[in-house]
């Protein structure tokens, strides 16, 4: 009896499961094309649709194929505007090439000029500032020598006319480096000397100055002569600047008729806003429709019976009741005289057990 009971149970379990595994596998499928149906509805409203735009600077153009989808897109310049472009271009491939080709024989003469001051700088430079102060001094003493020697010419003469030719003072000793002091002399001779020290120390202070400023003026013409290899660079590179002037004013025209094409474009970008709502909302409602169509009552139904004991019980006592009721028989054609024959009758194609109902 729990055998039958357990095997009555089991039955309405596995039907009732079938039943809403099926149930659950039709709400997944529709639930699914419910969802592709929103995604398509949601495509088809974010398809790009792009507009004609016709501004004063140009006109756009697109072509659609006969699925929906664009082509091509172009866009074509006002008159106007074709007509200035064209007119920078060929100034662009005219005077801005030329210019352009021609820059490097006339900014060459300043490479030449650079080269010449540097050689220059040089010379200047490989003289150490006491050799130059050496040489400046001796130029300076070589151009007073004359004057100095007819002023001591003139002094002689006029002592000996007075005959103070004799008088010597103003003798001094050592100085303290260790050379001689100043000879004895009279008054005139002495000043006359005191003066020529005293112009031969600020020649030696000039020469010292002198020497630096050769080394000054040397360092001076490589400065010069590398700003003028800059200007050179520099010459070059803006000799682009008028092809590159009137190649962007072309461009900048390019860029005003291309504004048609970029407001029919932006018109026709689709609402993608619109279209992520409706994909959106379709998935919701898809979601919430599955979990109600997955439902089988009477899977449900059929589930419940099997948990009930008391059912599954009678149930299998019923079924025990009608197999052992003398109207049911179970044969085997191998054991004769199993069944009384006046319920039976024999099949004579039949090798295995069956059963009979009479």
């Amino acid at each position: 009896m729990p055998i039958i009971a357990a095997a009555v149970g089991g039955g309405l379990g596995l039907l009732g499961s079938s039943m809403q595994a099926g149930a659950a596998r039709d709400a997944a499928t529709t639930s699914a094309n419910a969802q592709l149906k929103s995604a398509q509805i949601a495509a088809e409203e974010a398809r790009f649709r792009p507009v004609g735009v016709t501004t004063r600077f140009g006109q756009s153009q697109f072509t659609m194929g006969k699925d929906g989808r664009l082509k091509s897109a172009g866009y074509t310049l006002s008159p106007e505007l074709l007509g200035y472009q064209d007119t920078l271009m060929g100034m662009a491939g005219g005077a801005g090439i030329d210019y352009l080709s021609q820059a490097p024989e006339l900014y060459a003469p300043m490479t030449g000029a650079a080269t010449s001051l540097f050689d220059l700088g040089q010379q200047y430079i490989a003289q150490s500032p006491e050799d130059v102060a050496q040489r400046y001094m001796t130029s300076q003493l070589d151009i007073l020598a004359p004057q100095r020697e007819r002023q001591l010419a003139e002094l002689r003469n006029q002592q000996f006319q007075t005959g103070r030719t004799g008088l010597a003072v103003g003798a001094t000793g050592l100085r303290p480096g260790g050379g001689a002091g100043l000879g004895a002399t009279n008054p005139e001779m002495e000043a006359y000397y005191n003066a020529i020290a005293q112009q031969d120390a600020r020649l030696a202070a000039q020469a010292q100055e002198e020497g630096q400023r050769q080394l000054a003026f040397g360092t001076t013409l490589f400065g010069t002569g590398a700003d003028l290899l800059g200007g050179y660079q520099r010459g070059l590179t803006g000799s682009l600047a008028p092809f590159q002037g009137y190649l962007g004013a072309a461009g900048d025209i390019e860029s005003l008729g291309q504004q048609a094409l970029s407001l029919g474009s932006s018109l026709g970008g689709g609402n993608t806003a619109s279209a992520q709502a409706l994909l959106t909302g379709g998935t919701n409602a898809a979601n919430t429709m599955q979990a109600a169509n997955a439902l089988n009552p009477t899977a449900s139904f059929l589930q419940g019976l099997s948990t009930n004991q008391d059912l599954t019980s009678a149930l299998a006592s019923g079924a025990r009741n009608l197999f052992s009721s003398p109207s049911y028989s179970s044969f085997n054609e191998n054991v004769p005289g199993n069944f009384p024959t006046t319920y039976f009758t024999p099949n004579p194609n039949a090798r295995n057990q069956g059963y009979g109902y009479y």
